[in-house]
């Protein structure tokens, strides 16, 4: 039971990637450029994670839902993958985002050049 929390984190980074690649948003549409914002930005929240750990307001609460294994003190196996995670979403929601916007202005166009 120890496993769930990391199971139910790379399955949803998995579905994240699925849409990502259905749709080109974000890998499947520029893998260097999200490659590099994906390593950038989980390193940022790691060092985020750090300073927080080492001033005493991040602490690793004990769940039977974790593994139990820590990379460092007050820092679970499961941080990094939800870092991960939490970037991938970010930036697929982003650049979905951004591609409706550039499709609803484009149909409004037209119509703007009558007037």
């Amino acid at each position: 039971m120890g496993l769930i929390y990391l199971a139910a984190l790379l399955v949803s980074l998995g579905c994240m990637l699925l849409l990502d690649w259905r749709f080109r948003l974000f890998f499947w549409h520029a893998p260097l450029s999200a490659a590099i914002v994906t390593v950038v930005g989980t390193l940022f929240f790691l060092l985020w994670d750090v300073a927080g750990i080492a001033s005493g307001i991040f602490l690793r609460g004990d769940s039977g839902f974790a593994s139990g294994i820590v990379l460092a003190p007050e820092l679970p196996l499961e941080e990094p993958v939800f870092l991960v995670f939490l970037v991938v979403c970010t930036m697929v929601v982003y650049t979905a985002a951004a591609r409706l916007v550039r499709h609803w202005a484009g149909r409004r166009a037209p119509a703007e050049q009558i007037r």
